[in-house]
């Protein structure tokens, strides 16, 4: 059995709760998969505008890959 401490109002639906509190899985799945399949960690330049350069481009590959997992694939042929 789990429990969660929310600050949340009383009277919130218990789906928008769960929903809530099942987020952070998701979260840390995706932190896991920039550090480890899209390289964040793999940074090390010593200035800042490189630093951005390469978070800026890792997020882009993170909504790439997003986006095709999202899109249905096409269907096969007969």
């Amino acid at each position: 059995m789990k429990y969660w401490i929310s600050n949340l109002p009383a009277d919130i639906p218990a789906e928008d709760l769960i929903r809530l509190a099942k987020t952070r899985w998701r979260i840390e799945h995706d932190y896991r998969d920039l550090k480890t399949v899209l390289g964040l960690d793999h940074f090390e330049g010593r200035s800042f505008t490189g630093w951005h350069r390469h978070v800026t481009l890792v997020t882009a590959a993170h909504l790439f890959l997003a986006e095709q997992r999202r899109t249905p694939k096409a269907p096969a042929r007969a």
